[in-house]
């Protein structure tokens, strides 16, 4: 069985957050393939502690993830602050013999550096276009974990297991490798929070993540993080502002100072993404889709939002506003620019990693949260059918059936885009409803 045959049954995805399906990403042929191990989001943990930990399986997938793509060099991002994980990434990729093929890329220390486009220019110096994917530079990006995650695959072991960090105004904060399925409340009270009540919770990074509506939800392969706030937090309160709220705020008082574009990341590699133009259509031409396809390019990354705007206004929220305009008129961004240059002034605009923490607020939570091999005893896992990027898996099971640890029990449909799910710990199947199969101990 070949290595995309592997990758596919075991189910890998993209663990940063994205979960696009690994054996569709490695179906092609690229110049570089890089890893993202720049974790830029603020208080997350995971793809460091992991590089750490197992820094072999990390660097041999890696490495067979670049061989499948025939990339000529493979380079790993991680941020130069990160000085012991580098150390032990270099001694590892040496002792391996493998030295003439990977390499580490140093990051620096800013948000977004593990945004696609940011890590393909800060690596290889190339720009993927407008609306476009690394592809289109010639790179693949994969992340760290998902690097793991193909190795365990070549051993035919299936994903069935998420890093998690558990972090933010809780008592112990921690990181920890859970079943598929896992119930987040287990997690929460496992780092201490027995009381929900007053405290809201941010499923991923502070910027990107959104706040969970409820606490009854299970982690996915696409989970990397939890981070708990009380709900009169700032960021908790700029977060859940709704679509609305914006739009009534974002018209009344943008200035048009353009700091959201001065510092947009993907404005600053050369791309046409302007967001104080954007918040100008939303006042003058709010019904216009045809005005508003520039949000189109947007990376979502929220700095507009949550760093650059000094009358604390909503950018990011204003181009989510136009996205859906244009998804439900059909119309597509059109790049009018062939070759892309970064900004003369990109090296002075790149917002410190530290600077944002202080920032959002989160000084007081920027703390480590160390890697344990202790869990919560999970008796009941709820494993998402709906996991990656592409269509839901079918099942193959049924209620009543005995399942063991790593065994298919949902497939892709046929010819469709997505991937398998698997049994996260051996029990019975309780139930098939409501997008979930359920197994018991």
């Amino acid at each position: 069985m070949g290595l995309l045959d592997q990758v596919r049954d075991a189910g890998v995805v993209g663990a940063g957050g994205a979960g696009f399906p690994t054996h569709v990403k490695l179906n092609g042929k690229a110049d570089y393939i890089l890893m993202n191990g720049a974790e830029c989001e603020p208080l997350l943990r995971v793809d460091q502690q992991l590089m750490a930990i197992h820094p072999d399986e990390v660097i041999l997938g890696f490495k067979a993830a670049g061989e499948q793509v025939q990339a000529e060099k493979a380079i790993i991002g991680i941020k130069g602050k990160h000085d012991d994980v580098i150390e032990i990434l270099r001694q590892r990729i040496e002792a391996l013999g493998v030295g003439n093929y990977v390499s580490v890329g140093i990051l620096p220390d800013m948000y977004p550096a593990g945004d696609e486009d940011v890590l393909v220019y800060e690596l290889t110096g190339r720009i993927v276009p407008e609306g476009g994917i690394p592809l289109n530079a010639g790179c693949v990006v994969i992340n760290s974990e998902t690097s793991y995650n193909v190795y365990r695959a070549m051993q035919d072991k299936a994903v069935t297991h998420k890093y998690v960090t558990i972090t933010g105004d809780v008592p112990e904060r921690k990181t920890v490798y859970v079943p598929v399925g896992t119930p987040i409340r287990d997690l929460l009270k496992f780092a201490g929070l027995d009381d929900e009540a007053g405290y809201r919770v941010i499923g991923g990074g502070p910027m990107m993540g959104p706040v969970l509506d409820d606490l009854d939800g299970y982690i996915t392969k696409r989970d990397k993080g939890l981070i708990a706030l009380k709900k009169d937090h700032p960021l908790i309160v700029k977060k859940t502002k709704t679509l609305d709220q914006a739009r009534r705020i974002n018209r009344s008082a943008c200035e048009q100072c353009r700091m959201c574009t001065d510092l947009c990341p993907r404005f600053l590699l050369g791309h046409n993404m302007q967001p104080h133009k954007m918040m100008r259509t939303l006042s003058y031409h709010p019904n216009d889709p045809e005005l508003q396809t520039m949000a189109q390019i947007c990376s979502g990354c929220n700095l507009c939002s949550m760093f650059s705007c000094p009358a604390n206004l909503f950018p990011k929220l204003t181009n989510d506003i136009f996205k859906n305009n244009i998804r439900e008129a059909g119309l597509k961004y059109q790049s009018t620019t062939e070759e892309f240059k970064p900004r003369e002034n990109r090296p002075y605009r790149k917002v410190p990693s530290k600077r944002l923490v202080a920032r959002l607020g989160l000084k007081p939570f920027d703390r480590p949260a160390p890697y344990t091999d202790e869990v919560p005893e999970i008796n009941e896992v709820h494993v998402a059918l709906s996991q990656s990027i592409g269509k839901p898996a079918e099942p193959v099971v049924n209620v009543g059936d005995k399942v063991t640890e790593g065994q298919m029990i949902g497939r892709i449909p046929e010819g469709a885009l997505g991937a398998p799910i698997h049994a996260s710990i051996t029990g019975t199947v309780s139930e098939i409803a409501n997008g979930y199969i359920v197994i018991r101990k």
